[in-house]
């Protein structure tokens, strides 16, 4: 048997170039192009971040640091604050027959205005949608309350409410009917009825824009196939119209939940609690008990509140996406 002589590798080189000898396993050199894409890549970074710094200090200042300084307070006591507490407060919460009793107002308002909401605001939607004379007036009309101080808003129904000189109940000594004592009978009803007439057209104006945006081939094909108005709406305008209702309610919830105005100047969280919003009772707690520990801890639990009503909302709203 002959031995064979080891072979050499047969290079092949240009003329003034030396061949990369030494190369780490299973790392390909870096070319001129991706250092130079890398180098792009790090200045387009750095170019956004400092289109974003303004927005980021912005936050830094108006929320992260009150959210930190609030987090801190809540864990104080005393009239001055200036006491450690630990996490009595929150404790105190949650045996404060006050606190539980705005809560469940809170929850029941926010549930009403977000239904409610939903609801009128589709309806409107579908109205202001067709093709009807005088349709951008319509829609204009419902959409001035929304853009309407909040402090206007209360004080207009405030006097149209008034028992004794409210064009409400005169509207009903004209028409015969007793009168009513709208904000002694049912003062909760009406303060969200309020707050229906104030959002409603906002929440039409959104599920314009959600109807507007599917496209009409959809309902000519099911008409085509024998498809009436009620199958169509159900199986067609309400599954597109998902992420708009979704954001809707999520919208609606959390200013259901923060409502203060409300009570604040229409009904002063009476009578008998009956419309203490927990937002009136944290600033009762705050400026009238002068308990700022207590009323910060109030506040961080309605932060958590509100962010686990609006994960769930969203978990949800991603399950019940159709897409055609």
């Amino acid at each position: 048997m002959r031995s064979r002589a080891p072979r050499t590798p047969i290079t092949h080189r240009k003329a003034g170039k030396t061949p990369i000898t030494h190369r780490k396993a299973g790392k390909s050199p870096i070319t001129h192009r991706g250092a130079r894409r890398t180098s792009i890549a790090r200045r387009e970074a750095r170019t956004a971040y400092l289109f974003l710094a303004p927005a980021l200090v912005f936050f830094a200042v108006f929320f992260y640091t009150p959210i930190a300084d609030i987090l801190n307070t809540s864990t104080l006591t005393g009239p001055h604050a200036d006491r450690f507490d630990g996490l009595g407060n929150y404790a105190d919460a949650f045996h404060d027959p006050d606190a539980r009793n705005s809560f469940k107002v809170t929850l029941i308002f926010a549930a009403a205005t977000t239904i409610g909401a939903i609801v009128l605001g589709l309806a409107l939607a579908l109205l202001a949608n067709r093709p009807l004379r005088g349709r951008t007036l319509f829609r204009l009309a419902l959409l001035v309350p929304y853009l309407t101080s909040i402090a206007v808003i209360g004080l207009l129904w405030q006097n149209i409410l008034d028992p004794q000189t409210g064009i409400l109940n005169r509207v009903l000594t004209e028409l015969g009917l007793p009168t009513q004592q709208w904000l002694i009978t049912h003062p909760l009803a009406t303060i969200v009825a309020v707050t229906l007439w104030m959002i409603t057209g906002y929440t039409m104006m959104l599920f314009l824009a959600g109807l507007q945006g599917i496209p009409q081939e959809y309902y000519e094909a099911a008409t085509v196939d024998g498809a009436g108005a009620w199958r169509r709406f159900r199986c067609i305008t309400l599954p597109l119209l998902a992420p708009t209702t979704l954001f809707v309610s999520v919208m609606a919830v959390i200013s259901g939940l923060q409502a203060f105005g409300q009570a604040y100047i229409i009904t002063g969280g009476g009578p008998a609690k009956q419309t203490d919003l927990y937002v009136y009772h944290v600033y009762e707690t705050a400026f009238r008990d002068r308990d700022f520990g207590y009323s910060s801890a109030l506040s961080v639990l309605l932060m958590l509140v509100i962010v686990a009503f609006t994960l769930v909302q969203l978990r949800a709203g991603r399950r019940g996406e159709v897409q055609y």
